[in-house]
């Protein structure tokens, strides 16, 4: 059923710092994204995600086998498969709220797969009061601005550390239609307590001078949403979870795929992780976190004839155009096209057109977002595309996404792509897509200890914090701040 819409506030058992940093006697230089080296177990990689893999799919299996009573080499309470930043913000989570030991496995590095492509938005914006997801993005959202605070309250700006910014978000309309559903949100979002306005297309050229719309357009402004960078973000939250290193409560083993799962005799608990180099004991949980992979990996992995597994997570493949140290004009907010949200479902055959997003008959749709981040790099998108795990550059797309955003802001039609050829830069990612729209948070059916947390598509980073503290209250046995129901295995996935 739909989770109820209402406001949330931080837990009172919870620390100051809403469990996102390490108390203040603990917090130095090391938690600041530098090129020293880390203490600890680390091993690096080259980009790809928690799998061995190609391309095209990823190679090896998770084998369930039986664990023998040999010595463990290295014995943890939870291994996390993935280190995105769904998987990282787990381990940290689980570091901060207990004393248990976490260890990170992925076959590559962060930020080489989905988390490092993205565009960074923590908007509100965008999300509808009362649908399943709201509860889980209002929480998260909290405790994404817990953790900004936190930074400010011990010395250090939340731009530098995160490339966090209260850059507020405009979603944006071109016709009649798309201008009355903005105001029906913004009356909607007004009602849980969000700041909210509708701009007309008057209004809007003081807030956004570079965005030109005709007169039936206009644009949802919501003040108070913000904007980080991922790669300044992950580097935090890496070298906070490193701290612990030191009293052997974690450890990273990058580079270093995961290829066997190994229950304890016939029970339903999983015993031990085994990677291309190790064999990880986990005394108390293993959580699979894997983005776009998780899907390949668990059909690989649960072969148990009385459990029907269908677990619909598919690669989205998305471009992202960066215009480096762009100086021909600033944006002053976070903009995306009302059309954006179109995105989850977007299969239709269509050309270009002013009323919304492009499509095309490859399953390729391009909705018009730019914002400009902490460094002063114009970021312009998006597209999103069913191609499986192809990761190559198309030329095609970043063609599309730059004549859509010109469509919104005119002035870039008097820049030429080929001239910025210099100083751009494409981001590619896979996002891992389900189709219901709804990342699955849980227990894994078959297993006692076996814990998955991925399909959250565009809005990993978003949802994050929430996701990470849902799953180290399951690993636990706390209560759930949120109803974690609709994001369970059981019934979706499993019957």
């Amino acid at each position: 059923m739909a989770a109820m819409a209402y406001k949330i506030t931080i837990n009172s058992n919870l620390n100051t710092n809403g469990l996102l940093s390490p108390p203040p006697n603990k917090l130095h230089s090391h938690l600041l994204p530098s090129n020293q080296k880390f203490c600890g177990r680390r091993i690096l990689a080259s980009p790809s995600l928690s799998l061995i893999r190609s391309k095209k799919s990823w190679h090896g299996s998770l084998r369930v086998s039986n664990l023998s009573q040999s010595s463990a080499s290295n014995s943890f309470d939870v291994v996390i498969i993935g280190a995105g930043i769904i998987g990282l913000t787990i381990a940290r989570h689980l570091l901060l709220a207990s004393d248990l030991s976490v260890a990170l496995v992925d076959a590559s590095v962060p930020c080489s797969g989905a988390t490092g492509a993205g565009q960074g938005y923590i908007w509100k914006a965008h999300k509808s009061p009362g649908t399943e997801k709201w509860e889980l993005m209002m929480r998260s959202h909290q405790l994404w601005e817990s953790l900004a605070k936190s930074i400010q309250l011990q010395g250090m700006d939340p731009l530098e550390v995160l490339g966090w910014k209260k850059t507020g978000s405009l979603l944006v309309s071109k016709t009649t239609d798309e201008s009355a559903i903005l105001k029906r949100r913004v009356e909607e979002l007004s009602q849980e307590g969000l700041r909210a306005e509708f701009l007309s297309s008057n209004d809007l050229l003081s807030e956004e001078p570079e965005l030109v719309l005709e007169k039936e357009g206009g644009a949802a402004f919501f003040p108070d949403d913000y904007q980080l960078d991922a790669h300044r973000t992950v580097a935090f939250i890496e070298k906070g979870n490193m701290h612990f290193a030191v009293e052997g409560r974690y450890a990273e083993f990058y580079h270093e795929p995961a290829i066997g799962l190994v229950r304890h005799g016939n029970s339903c608990e999983v015993g031990a992780i085994q990677t291309s180099k190790n064999t990880l004991h986990s005394k108390k949980a293993v959580v699979i976190a894997a983005g776009c992979w998780t899907g390949s990996l668990m059909h690989d992995l649960i072969k148990q004839p009385d459990i029907e597994l269908d677990l619909p997570i598919k690669p989205r493949k998305g471009h992202l155009l960066v215009i480096e140290n762009f100086k021909s004009f600033k944006l002053n907010h976070g903009i995306m096209e009302a059309g954006y949200t179109n995105h989850q479902s977007a299969t239709l055959k269509a050309t270009a057109s002013d009323s919304g997003p492009v499509y095309n008959a490859q399953d390729l749709s391009v909705s018009m977002t730019a914002t400009m981040d902490a460094s002063g790099n114009l970021i312009l998108g998006s597209s999103r595309q069913l191609v499986g795990f192809n990761t190559e550059v198309d030329e095609s797309v970043i063609n599309h996404i730059w004549q859509r955003v010109g469509e919104f802001i005119p002035a870039l039609r008097h820049e030429s792509l080929e001239d910025l050829r210099q100083s751009r830069e494409v981001r590619v990612g896979l996002r891992p897509y389900i189709p219901d729209g709804k990342p699955v948070i849980g227990l894994v059916p078959g297993f006692s200890n076996v814990f998955l947390a991925a399909g959250h598509e565009g809005e990993g980073l978003s949802l994050a914090l929430g996701t990470a503290e849902m799953i180290a209250d399951m690993v636990l046995g706390n209560p759930s701040k949120v109803d974690a129901a609709p994001f369970a295995l059981l019934g979706r996935c499993f019957h």
